[in-house]
């Protein structure tokens, strides 16, 4: 069952995909009903998920399950990431790589592999300011707190010196 993102409940789980690239506005109405009709069948043992989604900055997808109501089983999540990856496939796009870093440059969201951001951490390129995403949170409430955090108060701080 297809809810609200801002009506599900803090606690709800949550899996977020980042994109290597921002998706174009056709392609962001597409997926947005393509998630619309995955979400409104998807199920845990033939029992509906109470469910969400919410695409932000054009390039994350974030996918939230209340689980209070009907657990999401592993069959279900495999269902998920079966669709992500038909999502790639689909728009020729990398939404599963969990080894990249996305981070704000200005107004704008940049994607690097875990090596480069590295390195540009080590060049001073990006300090404990620079605001990354979190995609280890793991909960709705984890999500609006701590996904969007500078780089010093995230599992990145580790590459600062």
């Amino acid at each position: 069952m297809l809810v609200e993102f801002d009506k599900i409940s803090d606690a709800a789980r949550v899996w977020i995909y980042q994109a290597n690239r921002s998706f174009s506005e056709v392609e962001l109405e597409e997926i947005k009903a393509k998630l619309s009709n995955f979400i409104t069948q998807w199920t845990a043992h033939g029992s509906d998920l109470e469910a969400s989604f919410e695409i932000k900055y054009k390039r994350f997808i974030i996918i939230a399950v209340d689980q209070e109501k009907q657990t999401a089983t592993g069959c279900s999540i495999d269902a998920s990431v079966h669709f992500i990856q038909q999502l790639e496939k689909e728009y020729n796009v990398d939404l599963m790589d969990k080894m990249n870093v996305s981070y704000k440059q200005g107004q704008y969201v940049a994607y690097k592999d875990l090596k480069a951001f590295r390195k540009m951490a080590k060049d001073k390129a990006v300090t404990g300011n620079t605001i990354v995403f979190n995609n280890l949170v793991a909960t709705k409430a984890e999500f609006l707190e701590n996904w969007e955090v500078p780089a010093r108060e995230s599992w990145h701080g580790r590459f600062l010196n």
